[in-house]
């Protein structure tokens, strides 16, 4: 059985200019031509859901969450939304409470109720999630996380993994320990730890442990008291801010003073790290641009424009108090 993938190959096209094809959209009439010959010839029968969709579009960008209780994504969503109202646009939000089933549902229902095109927060990519996506034959964006065949918008998580672990290295930190998550989680899982590994590797004589833990602070805590048996670094570089306080409270049950017995640092920039005492050192991801530049750029491919396949978004330093300076030998 052929694919709109088979049908884009033979004709050298995209996708998603089959897809526009098959949905009434706006293609020359030679690509018409072309396309209705292959189709006629290939016997290929367009997906009887993705052919309910050909009705017009509605100004609505429906955009998929996994949780509404993350600091990362109120401030992503502010950014969507900011963005889509400058053009006339308006955002349908729908929480997934990170249930992988109910992602794919939502995928789905959103197709079916017009939306121009989905804005995808999610934690992974299924096969499941690809057959959704071209059978929906809608514009679909990725935040976060990252897809060969998808449009992606993503932290540029291994060059800031780079530029924290560069940075505590620089404070002359050389006894190290980074406290992670599943590597299930590419972004942040996989991406943050690579960028660490590679600027250790540029320097010399450190001793570093990998550590990992889950996503929320008490998690953070337990999986820090976990790094603190038997090994007591000069700084602990933690993949999130909250797995970054759970351990500030795990170094404090052990008796630890940050930064005095041992410096930590986060990785998002959330306001509350500013408040801490000590404050934060952390990786500031920039949110509410990144949700301002998957709106213009979902807006682009709903409209039918070419966008780069795969789009970084920004991050910065943000030194407090959380480390300080050791003497580094050598």
């Amino acid at each position: 059985m052929k694919t709109i993938a088979d049908i884009a190959k033979l004709a050298g096209v995209a996708k998603s200019t089959v897809s526009r094809y098959l949905n009434g959209g706006s293609v020359s009439e030679q690509m018409k031509k072309r396309l209705e010959a292959i189709i006629e010839e290939t016997g290929y029968t367009p997906n009887t859901f993705a052919q309910s969709l050909k009705a017009k579009k509605t100004n609505m960008i429906g955009t998929i969450v996994p949780g509404l209780d993350s600091y990362e994504t109120s401030q992503i969503l502010a950014g969507i939304d900011n963005e889509l109202r400058k053009w006339n646009s308006h955002m349908l939000v729908s929480n997934t409470n990170q249930n992988l089933a109910r992602e794919l549902e939502l995928i789905y229902r959103l197709a079916k109720q017009k939306v121009a095109g989905i804005i995808l927060l999610a934690t992974e990519i299924t096969e499941a999630h690809l057959q959704a996506f071209e059978e929906i034959a809608i514009p679909v964006l990725l935040v976060g996380q990252q897809h060969e065949e998808v449009h992606s918008l993503v932290h540029n998580d291994e060059e800031a993994g780079y530029a924290i672990g560069k940075y505590i290295i620089e404070q002359g930190h050389r006894r190290l320990a980074f406290l992670g998550v599943s590597e299930q989680n590419i972004a942040i899982g996989i991406n943050r730890k690579e960028g660490f590994k590679r600027a250790v590797r540029e320097a010399n004589g450190c001793e570093v442990h990998f550590f990992e833990t889950g996503f929320t602070m008490k998690e953070a805590a337990e999986g820090a008291l976990a790094v603190f048996e038997g090994y007591f670094p000069s700084a602990l570089i933690c993949a999130t801010d909250d797995i970054a306080i759970g351990a500030v409270k795990a170094a404090y049950k052990k008796g630890m003073h940050v930064p005095a017995n041992i410096s930590v640092t986060g990785f998002g920039g959330y306001s509350i790290t500013e408040m801490m005492n000590p404050a934060l050192t952390t990786v500031k991801l920039h949110f509410i641009e990144a949700g301002e530049k998957a709106a213009r750029h979902i807006i682009k491919l709903a409209n039918g424009e070419d966008i780069p396949k795969l789009i970084y978004s920004g991050f910065e330093i943000i030194a407090r108090e959380s480390v300080d300076k050791r003497f580094a030998p050598g």
